[in-house]
C-alpha cells in the first residue's frame, strides 16, 4: 500500500507532472495549487447547495476538469494536440453562462458576498480562480502555458460569479416563502386557539343559562356541549340529576351536531315507514332521536351542539331553547 507521504518534497522541491524537479514555490506549482484551492471551495459550495440540485449536475464536471487544467499546468512543455482543455471547455463554460444570466435577476449594485452560506462558498472559489488566473499571468512571463488555460479560468471566474447568483436567489425565495408558510401557520394556529376558547366560552355560558332555567323549573339536569368535531368541550351535571343524563346529554349534543337539526325533528322521520326509520339503532345507538339536542350556528356555520337531559322532552327542550336563547 502506497503511503501519503513520500519524503521526496522535505528539501522544498516537488516533482511536475512532466517529470522536472522545481521548487515549491514556483510559479507554476502556485498557478495549479490556487486552481486546487478553487477546487476545493467549489466542492464546499456544492456541499452546501440544498434548494439547486441542478447547480450541483453543473459544479461537478467542472470539478473534474479543474483537475486536467492542473496536468496541463504541471506540464512544462505541450503540443497544442496534447491539450487537455481545449476550445471546447470554453465554449460549453460560456453557454452556461448565458444561460445562468437569463436565469437570475439584474443586479445594479456590488455585490456583497453572504446571502447564504453555498453562494458565498461559491463566491471564494470565484476569488480562488481570479487569484489563479494572475499567478498563470506572471507565470507566461517566463514560461511556457497553454493559452486555453487563461481562457478557461477568466471564464470559469465569470461562471461562478452568475452561479452563485442565481443559486441565492432561489435560497432566498424559499426562504422568505417558508416565512411565510410559517406566518400563515402561526395565523391559522392562532384562529384554532380561538376558536376552542371561543367554544369553551359560548360552552360555559350556555351551560350557565341552562342550569339557571333548571332550578327556575325544578328539575336538576346534565348540560353537554360538543365542538364541530363532535368532542365534549364541557359537561355539567346539576346535584340531584340522572346518572343516565350524562350519556344521554352528550348523545343529544352528537346527535344535533352530525344531522344539523334539532333532535325533536328527527323523532317523527324515525317511526316505521318514515325516511330515518331505524336511525336511532345506527352508529351503536348513539344517536337520540327525541327532543332536547340543538346544533349550535354561528353566522350560518354549524359550530357544535348543546345536549340537555334529566327532565321530560318538552323540559329538556324547554332548557336547552333557554339557553340558546342568552348564547
Amino acid at each position: 500500500m502506497m503511503k501519503v507521504y513520500t519524503k521526496t518534497g522535505d528539501e522544498g522541491k516537488t516533482s511536475l507532472l512532466s517529470k522536472q524537479r522545481v521548487y515549491k514555490d514556483s510559479l507554476r506549482v502556485e498557478a495549479y495549487g490556487t486552481v486546487d484551492e478553487a477546487n476545493a471551495a467549489m466542492g464546499l459550495g456544492k456541499s452546501l447547495i440544498t434548494h439547486s440540485p441542478w447547480a450541483v449536475d453543473m459544479i461537478e464536471p467542472i470539478q473534474k476538469e479543474l483537475i486536467s487544467l492542473n496536468a496541463d499546468l504541471a506540464t512544462e512543455s505541450l503540443e497544442v494536440a496534447d491539450y487537455r482543455i481545449t476550445k471546447e471547455h470554453i465554449a460549453r463554460l460560456e453557454s452556461l453562462i448565458d444561460m445562468l444570466e437569463e436565469k437570475r435577476i439584474p443586479q445594479h449594485y456590488f455585490v456583497t458576498p453572504g446571502s447564504c452560506s453555498a453562494s458565498a462558498a461559491l463566491d471564494l472559489a470565484r476569488t480562488m480562480v481570479r487569484r489563479a488566473e494572475r499567478s498563470v499571468v506572471r507565470l507566461k512571463k517566463t514560461e511556457k502555458v497553454t493559452l486555453p488555460i487563461s481562457l478557461y479560468l477568466n471564464r470559469l471566474s465569470d461562471f461562478l460569479f452568475v452561479l452563485a447568483r442565481c443559486v441565492e436567489q432561489e435560497e432566498i425565495v424559499v426562504i422568505v416563502k417558508n416565512k411565510v408558510l410559517a406566518v400563515l401557520q402561526g395565523e391559522k394556529d392562532k384562529d384554532i386557539a380561538k376558536e376552542h376558547v371561543s367554544i369553551l366560552g359560548k360552552a360555559k355560558q350556555l351551560i350557565e343559562a341552562a342550569e339557571q332555567k333548571a332550578i327556575e323549573i325544578g328539575i336538576p339536569m346534565v348540560i353537554a356541549v360538543v365542538d364541530a368535531g363532535g368532542n365534549l368541550v364541557a359537561q355539567h351535571r346539576m346535584d340531584g340529576a340522572l346518572l343516565a343524563s350524562i350519556s344521554i346529554a352528550l348523545d343529544k349534543a352528537y346527535t344535533a351536531l352530525a344531522l344539523k337539526t334539532p333532535t325533536d325533528e328527527i323523532a317523527p322521520l324515525v317511526t316505521p315507514g318514515q325516511p330515518l326509520f331505524g336511525l336511532n339503532t345506527a352508529n351503536n345507538g348513539r344517536f337520540i332521536t327525541f327532543g332536547g339536542g340543538f346544533p349550535l350556528i354561528v353566522g350560518g356555520h354549524v359550530i357544535g351542539g348543546l345536549g340537555v337531559s334529566g327532565g321530560t322532552v318538552d323540559e329538556d327542550i324547554t332548557v336547552a331553547r333557554a339557553a340558546l336563547a342568552a348564547y
